[in-house]
């Protein structure tokens, strides 16, 4: 006899089979050129199968991803997050306290990283990982990562992300800041969605994915223009 409890997990079920069926298709290229090691590395943990959906890849279901070939220009893309909620404004409320994005030498900034990292005991109401704990006193960096910082108008470091670019897409592997209610989030992301816009170079951005993340984070994720799809995955 179906129980009412689960008759509500198999409507949630088949709701959620639904959306993923709805969901658009991105096909995201591994390119081992670009570091053989490191690609396979990534290729195979994106690929695994999913810890709860053994039968779909650990990262296929609700990939959050900005197409960034739906943009003319970053103006355009800026302009789509005035309608998806305050991305937009907190970007602008960012841009006028006089913050900026560069790329970073992580060595060149050892303290400055783990002071950003151990800000806050919690974020999205987990403990922070005890990784960040660890002042870590030297980073190897990757050619085919990018590695960012937003400093602030007295040359703060107040927010960092490490990018790594992988074939036809980029995506996002720590990205951390200050939570002073300045936007930088907002503005650290966003930036890097108009420098990706720019240079047309790549076709998506990833940020892990919509499905499984607590519902600030999905929030945050959605202000930000990244979309849930199913993705494939080609390595060569």
């Amino acid at each position: 006899m179906l129980t009412p409890k689960i008759v509500h997990r198999m409507t949630d079920l088949f709701k959620l089979c639904a959306e993923i069926a709805a969901l658009p298709v991105a096909v995201l290229h591994f390119r081992t050129r670009l570091h053989p090691t490191n690609i396979r590395t990534v290729h195979a943990y994106f690929t695994k199968p999913h810890p709860r959906y053994k039968v779909f890849k650990n990262k296929a279901l609700g990939a959050a991803l900005v197409n960034l070939g739906a943009f003319a220009t970053a103006n355009e893309f800026i302009a789509s997050l005035k309608r998806s909620g305050d991305a937009a404004a907190n970007r602008k409320k960012a841009l006028a306290r006089g913050h900026r994005l560069c790329e970073i030498d992580r060595n060149a900034l050892v303290d400055a990283i783990h002071e950003i990292n151990i800000s806050c005991s919690e974020r999205q109401g987990r403990p922070m990982d005890s990784a960040y704990l660890k002042k870590q006193l030297h980073y190897e960096d990757l050619a085919h990562y990018r590695y960012y910082g937003v400093f602030d108008r007295d040359g703060t470091l107040v927010a960092y992300c490490n990018l790594g670019v992988f074939g036809n897409f980029a995506s996002t592997d720590q990205l951390m800041g200050f939570k002073n209610n300045s936007g930088v989030m907002y503005f650290l992301l966003a930036e890097i969605t108009c420098k990706l816009i720019e240079e047309r170079q790549l076709e998506y951005l990833m940020y892990d994915t919509i499905y499984g993340a607590m519902p600030g984070l999905r929030a945050f994720k959605h202000r930000l223009g990244f979309q849930p799809h199913r993705a494939r995955y080609r390595i060569d």
